[in-house]
C-alpha cells in the first residue's frame, strides 16, 4: 500500500471514529501529571536548567484529534496560543467545539497533515505530537516537518509505539489482516467480529490470555486502537534515535524520565555484579534506554522530547554547584504543585506537625515522597512564587534557631547546608526547579 492510500485509510478511520472519545465537558484542571507532561517549562528546564514563562508562546498540537490534548496544553501553559492540526476534518470540528465549550479563545484548528505544516507560515515555541508518528510511513519525515516550523530554541514532544511492549497486539493485527478485517475502514461490523473471534478462543490461547480483557467487550475505542488500527507500527529505542539523527534533531529526555532509570531494575543498585558496575557508567543515553526496554519493556509509548541540535545551554548539575552558586540560586516550585488545594494540605500538615506528602498529586517515582513538617514550613513561600535561596535559608534559621542536639545557635552555613540537601533531593525528583540568578530570563 502506498503512502497516499494509507493516509486516506487513516483519515477515514478517524473520521468515522474520532479519537480520543473523551466527553466534551471533561476538564484536565485537576490532573497534575497530565499538566506536568504538557507544560513546556518542564522540558526547557531539563534541557537548559532555566525557567521560562508560557505567556505569549505559540504551541502546536500536531495530530490534535478531538482536541482534548489541545485543551490540556491551554490549561498547562497560561497565556499561550494553541494551534491544532489533524488530517481528520471531523476530529477538527470536535476540537473546535471542545475548546469553545471550555472558553478557550486563543486557539486555531486546521485540517491538514503534519507533512503540510509549512503551509501555516508559523514558527512554534513548542510542538506536541501525541500518538501520531507511529502511523506515518516514516517517522523521520514527520519529525523533519515539525523541525521546519520549530523556533531555534523550541522543543518537540513526540512518541512512538514500542514494538517490544506491543508485540502481541501486532500479532493480533496480523491475524485480523489475514482475515480481511482491515481491508477497508474498520467499523462496527469489524469490531463485533474481533469480539466474537477473541471470545471464541480458549482462555489459555496465548494471544487471548495476554491481550484480551473482559472490559473490552464494550470499549470500541480500545479495540480499534489495539486490534484494528490502520498504519500502526512499533519501534525500539535504537530506531527512535535513528529517526532523530535522520531528522537532525537532538534528544533531550524521555518525557516520563523517572520511569527509565536502569538502576531501579536491580535489587541492590549499590551492589551490582562487578561487570555491570564497571560497564554501565560507560553506556550512552541511547544504550542505557535500550538496555532498559530490553530488560523491562513495560512502556507502551517511547515518549520523548527533542529539539534543534546544540541549542541547549551548558550547565553544571545541581549536585556539583559551588557554595557561591547555591547562595545565588533562585528556587521555583513545579507549577503543577502550586495549587490552592495542595497549599491548604501543606498548611494543615505544618500546623499539626505531620509529614507532608509532596507527591500526593504528582508522583514521579516508585514510592510516595514526604517531607518533615518543619521543612514544609520552610518551603511554604514557594506556593506564592519563586524564592531566593537566601530567603529560604533565613526562614530555616527562624524555624530552627538552635541545633536540637547541642542547643547552639544554627549558623547560616548550617542552615544553607540543610536547605541545600533538601532542595537537591526535591530537584532530582522533579518537584522544584533551581536556577542561577545570573541566568534568569524574563521570557
Amino acid at each position: 500500500m502506498n503512502a497516499t492510500n494509507l493516509r486516506d485509510k487513516i483519515r477515514q478511520q478517524f473520521d468515522s471514529g474520532p479519537y480520543p472519545r473523551i466527553p466534551l465537558g471533561k476538564s484536565p484542571k485537576n490532573d497534575a501529571m497530565l499538566l506536568y507532561v504538557h507544560n513546556l517549562a518542564n522540558p526547557y528546564y531539563l534541557r537548559s536548567q532555566k525557567v521560562i514563562g508560557t505567556e505569549g508562546k505559540l504551541i502546536l498540537d500536531a495530530g490534535c484529534g478531538t482536541g482534548y490534548k489541545s485543551l490540556v496544553l491551554a490549561e498547562a501553559n497560561p497565556g499561550a496560543k494553541i494551534i491544532g492540526v489533524d488530517i481528520s476534518e471531523k476530529s477538527v470540528e470536535l476540537a473546535r467545539k471542545r475548546l469553545q465549550y471550555h472558553g478557550v479563545t486563543h486557539t486555531e484548528f486546521h485540517a491538514i497533515s503534519i507533512e503540510d505544516l509549512p503551509q501555516l507560515g508559523l514558527r512554534f515555541d513548542y510542538i506536541n505530537c501525541d500518538e501520531v508518528l507511529y502511523l506515518l510511513p516514516d517517522p523521520a519525515v514527520g519529525l523533519q516537518a515539525m523541525k521546519s516550523v520549530l523556533q531555534p530554541d523550541g522543543l518537540i514532544r513526540a512518541n512512538l509505539h514500542s514494538s517490544l511492549q506491543r508485540r502481541y497486539f501486532y500479532r493480533a493485527q496480523e491475524v485480523f489482516k489475514l482475515m480481511g478485517l482491515m481491508d477497508r475502514n474498520p467499523e462496527s461490523l469489524e469490531i463485533d467480529l474481533v469480539r466474537n473471534i477473541m471470545n471464541s478462543l480458549k482462555d489459555q490461547v496465548e494471544l487471548k490470555a495476554i491481550t484480551w480483557k473482559p472490559e473490552l467487550e464494550k470499549d470500541e475505542e480500545r479495540i480499534l486502537a489495539n486490534y484494528l488500527l490502520q498504519g500502526d507500527k512499533g519501534y525500539t529505542i535504537p530506531e527512535l534515535f535513528s529517526a532523530l539523527r535522520t531528522a537532525d534533531l537532538e534528544f533531550v529526555s524521555m518525557v516520563n524520565w523517572w520511569q527509565w532509570d536502569l538502576m531501579q531494575l536491580f535489587k541492590e543498585p549499590e551492589n551490582l555484579p562487578a561487570f555491570l558496575a564497571m560497564s554501565l557508567p560507560e553506556t550512552t543515553v541511547e544504550e542505557h534506554l535500550h538496555l532498559f526496554e530490553l530488560l523491562h519493556p513495560f512502556h507502551r509509548l517511547l515518549d520523548f522530547w527533542c529539539g534543534h541540535p546544540n541549542q541547549g545551554q551548558f550547565y553544571d548539575p545541581v549536585s556539583e554547584w559551588t557554595l557561591s552558586e547555591w547562595q545565588a540560586a533562585q528556587v521555583h516550585l513545579v507549577p503543577q504543585l502550586r495549587t490552592p488545594e495542595l497549599k491548604v494540605e501543606l498548611v494543615k500538615c505544618v500546623m499539626e506537625l505531620k509529614p507532608f506528602e509532596i507527591s500526593s498529586q504528582l508522583q514521579m517515582g516508585e514510592r510516595p515522597v514526604s517531607i518533615d513538617s518543619t521543612i514544609a514550613a520552610c518551603l511554604l513561600p514557594l506556593w506564592e512564587g519563586s524564592q531566593s535561596m537566601e530567603s529560604l535559608v533565613e526562614r530555616w534559621q527562624k524555624l530552627r534557631p538552635v541545633n536540637p542536639v547541642n542547643l547552639e545557635l544554627t549558623t547560616e552555613v548550617e542552615a544553607l547546608d540543610f536547605v541545600r540537601q533538601t532542595l537537591t533531593g526535591l530537584e532530582k525528583l522533579g518537584y522544584v526547579l533551581l536556577e542561577l540568578v545570573n541566568r534568569l530570563t524574563t521570557n
